[in-house]
């Protein structure tokens, strides 16, 4: 079976790719291994750099109808309920930045992508794991463990964080940060524990965070607990689900402040997920195949980026091909795309890092930080310009 453009995985980076390539004329097909086009998850939060893209691809109008617009992103201690710094995302925000900061459903996001890419006319096959791809000088190819192969011109691979066919460019592993996350969501009448409901909140304390905020227009609420395991921290060899258990989670929120506390009891508590990223790769392209999302680049959840940055990932790739003159061209055209994007996502993977040790300092270190954090004005966006902002001259 051919096509122009072979995207494997179907989450939101690699719809997001299949759309933005059909829109500009490729005809592209999604392999994805799952039996259908699902994404795992609840709450997701979509930054300007990404709505920008949404709507050029003409479905903001979906994704605001979906999802809630917060007036604010808000830091408090998660130890005394104190109010540290907040980001306004009002009129000046709109105005800095060109498009608006969404939450909504990672579910609800998937849809409308899904539905959007049928009405361009890309093929959507689930159940279909790929097991070896090639890219040589004359075409890509992916094989499926069925036994169907499938060629294009070139293969992007947006299989996610444990990506096969990142193993074509490093030998690597996924980095375990030793944290793990809860998850819940509820009807928004019957969750008493919770914050405003135009805002988005992370209470911030000594190795651990808690984050909440609205979705699907206000009908449910979205928590997110995350917490350093003492257990994994003593033994670092242990497997996932042997580690970050719900005692672990009891005792590391223990001392938070009452709200805190009474919002842990609307958490799913029967499981749970190990919080993993990988270094930065320097090369995600290698002839007629390139990486996307977190098949390049998977990171850490503090800057709220990982969908985000696959959707700038999408617009880049879909522009450097929709620049390439002919086919004999389109591993120059890959190369244009890592070149564009390969060294700001390892910022941003970088940063993540970096900002999860700021929010989980304990002692001196969140003094001062809480200090600093009280000091800056809600509309200062110096430190949101690098990330929110347009690259694209």
């Amino acid at each position: 079976m051919r096509a122009d453009i072979l995207v494997v995985g179907g989450g939101i980076g690699g719809l997001t790719a299949a759309l933005a390539l059909a829109r500009d004329g490729h005809r592209v097909r999604v392999l994805e291994k799952a039996a259908q086009f699902a994404e795992l998850g609840a709450g997701l939060q979509l930054a300007p750099n990404a709505t920008r893209v949404l709507a050029g691809l003409g479905v903001l109008g979906r994704v605001l109808e979906a999802g809630v617009r917060p007036r604010r992103l808000l830091l408090r201690s998660a130890l005394t309920a104190d109010e540290l710094t907040a980001l306004d995302l009002g009129e000046p925000f709109l105005a800095r930045y060109g498009a608006p900061y969404v939450v909504m459903h990672r579910s609800d996001l998937l849809a409308i992508l899904y539905d959007a890419c049928l009405a361009a006319g890309v093929g959507l096959q689930a159940g279909q794991d790929v097991v070896a791809v090639t890219g040589d000088d004359g075409a890509a190819a992916a094989e499926c463990a069925d036994g169907t192969s499938y060629q294009g011109a070139a293969l992007i691979a947006a299989d996610g964080l444990h990506s096969g066919i990142r193993a074509l460019f490093s030998a690597d592993q996924p980095v375990c940060s030793g944290f793990a996350a809860y998850r819940g969501t509820a009807r928004i009448d019957e969750v008493t524990a919770r914050s405003e409901l135009d805002e988005v909140v992370a209470w911030i304390g000594p190795d651990l965070h808690f984050v909440q905020y609205p979705l699907r227009a206000g009908q449910i609420y979205n928590q997110v607990a995350v917490f350093r395991s003492r257990r994994y921290a003593a033994d670092p060899g242990l497997a996932d689900g042997e580690w970050g258990g719900p005692g672990e989670l009891d005792d590391a929120f223990g001392t938070c402040c009452a709200q805190v506390r009474e919002a842990t009891g609307f958490l799913w508590r029967d499981r749970w997920w190990p919080m993993y990223d990988r270094e930065p790769l320097a090369g995600w392209t290698r002839g007629r195949i390139a990486l996307l999302g977190d098949a390049a680049h998977p990171m850490l959840q503090y800057l709220a980026q990982g969908a985000c940055q696959a959707i700038e990932d999408a617009d880049a790739l879909a522009r450097a091909l929709a620049g390439c003159p002919g086919p004999q061209l389109i591993g120059k055209a890959l190369a244009g795309y890592q070149a564009e994007r390969a060294e700001h996502a390892a910022r941003v993977q970088r940063t993540a890092r970096t900002w999860g040790d700021i929010w989980h300092v304990s002692g001196v270190g969140a003094l001062l930080r809480d200090e600093l954090f009280r000091r800056r004005p809600a509309d200062d966006y110096s430190y949101t310009d690098w990330l929110y902002g347009s690259r694209v001259l």
